[in-house]
């Protein structure tokens, strides 16, 4: 047998194909299927070449122990983007559809050594500040009433209606956003991750924050961003700004897709249905197997190294696989063993999520509730007619319709603290003509009506 006769073959459809070139991880392909791409990658070794738009190079850390090192090394492995090599040689456009997620900001993620203490340590007080019976109540209200718009059809997006809105809501609430402000949170949030004329959205998201960095200085609150304003650290307007629209950004996207893949997983296999009672074990086994940020933590070598054996430039653009790695013949022993929660679906080191325990008691309260709500939900199509988001970073379907039996809206539960954010309307200026409204300030106003 020859050498060509063992030499990997990449997946069906992917354009490297015998080619040479970078692997692609964006379009349906990948999308379809990105574990045959993980199999194929891993024949690289622990890190492989990938391309993550046209004409966007970086290599893709696939192996378990090779991510542990690279993301707990932060002296050999730098966050700030402004390192990134092909960026500042202009072989990458700005207008790159992944730049957005890539580029350098002024906040906790692109932030090294005593700059990252500092913003890093204000962000993870503010956040141990959420006491979990206030988020457990605001994400009943909020389920309450999603449930309220669609229960009566008998059918449902359980993304778009569902899981999409959820994490945006609930974070608008700890963040203590008034109406007006809040529409424009969610424009600004839904815009630059569906790529619907996100230049625009991004502007507007920043416009947002910054008027509620301005009305908590003027009337602070009890919420998150009055918490990391009045934190030690002492941050600045701009920092603020960067650091609120990091947590409502990075909070939203991969909690939609944790609760739109962890319903996926509870709709499609049988177990969970005919045991009943493991929404923890399904969000567990979705972390493991498809979590939603798939490839991430992008890192910057400080110099030229060895990663597991690779040489690497510095500069150069190097991404985790948190897929790749948790379903790597390295963790499968320590998975069988009753290790559950060795995975890397919320990284690791000195940049791991500081949002764990909220992302996940809001994702089981929330599934809880929509079963208690919908107990017959069962999946509206065929499993294999479902389709994926393409993109190299989020693991997330396009849709999941669901039918079940209609139900009549619920009695509105007890207001809560959401009804604070309603009665600083006013603080934050005068609010929109009516039919300019968004889904915030409908919230709101079904709140305390």
């Amino acid at each position: 047998m020859n050498a060509h006769d063992t030499a990997p073959v990449p997946p069906p459809g992917c354009p490297a194909h015998g080619s040479g070139a970078r692997v692609p991880l964006h379009g349906p392909e990948f999308a379809a299927d990105p574990q045959a791409y993980y199999e194929y990658l891993r024949h690289y070794g622990a890190a492989a070449p990938v391309e993550l738009a046209p004409g966007v190079e970086a290599t893709l850390v696939t192996d378990y122990v090779a991510a542990l090192q690279l993301l707990q090394d932060s002296g050999s492995f730098r966050k700030d983007a402004r390192r990134w090599r092909a960026f500042n040689e202009g072989k990458v456009s700005p207008d790159s559809p992944v730049v957005p997620l890539l580029a350098y900001r002024p906040n906790c993620m692109f932030a090294d050594g005593a700059d990252h203490l500092r913003l890093r340590q204000a962000v993870t007080d503010s956040m141990a500040r959420v006491d979990t019976r206030r988020l457990s109540r605001s994400t009943e209200q909020i389920s309450g009433y999603l449930v309220s718009q669609f229960g009566a059809r008998g059918s449902a997006d359980l993304l778009g209606d569902y899981a999409r809105q959820l994490p945006l809501f609930v974070f608008n609430e700890l963040f203590g956003c008034p109406a007006d402000i809040g529409d424009r949170v969610l424009f600004g949030i839904s815009g630059m991750f569906d790529g619907v004329n996100a230049e625009k959205a991004t502007a507007v998201l920043f416009q947002a924050v910054g008027e509620l960095v301005a009305l908590k200085r003027r009337k602070p609150g009890d919420d998150v961003t009055s918490w990391l304003m009045q934190h030690e650290a002492r941050l600045d307007d701009e920092e603020m700004v960067h650091q609120l629209a990091l947590l409502l950004g990075a909070g939203a996207e991969p909690l939609r897709n944790l609760l739109g893949n962890t319903l996926h997983r509870l709709l499609t296999h049988e177990r969970y249905a005919r045991e009943g009672g493991l929404i923890d074990e399904a969000l567990d086994d979705t972390l493991w197997e498809n979590p939603p940020m798939a490839n991430y933590a992008p890192h910057y070598p400080a110099a030229d190294t060895e990663l597991a054996g690779q040489h690497l430039q510095a500069g150069e653009l190097v991404l985790v696989s948190f897929a790749a790695a948790n379903t790597g013949p390295a963790l499968n022993a320590s998975r069988q063993a009753g290790s559950n929660r060795a995975h890397l679906a919320w990284s690791a080191g000195p940049h791991a999520c500081p949002s764990k325990e909220p992302a996940r008691h809001i994702t089981v309260t929330a599934i809880e509730h929509l079963l208690n709500e919908l107990p017959d939900v069962e999946l509206a199509v065929p499993e294999d007619s479902l389709t994926w988001r393409p993109g190299p970073f989020n693991r997330a379907l396009a849709t999941l319709p669901a039918r079940f039996t209609p139900v009549r809206p619920a009695r509105r539960a007890d207001p809560g603290p959401a009804t604070a954010a309603a009665g600083q309307e006013k603080a934050a200026g005068a609010a929109r003509p009516a039919e300019h409204k968004g889904m915030w300030s409908q919230f709101l106003n079904w709140l305390t009506r």
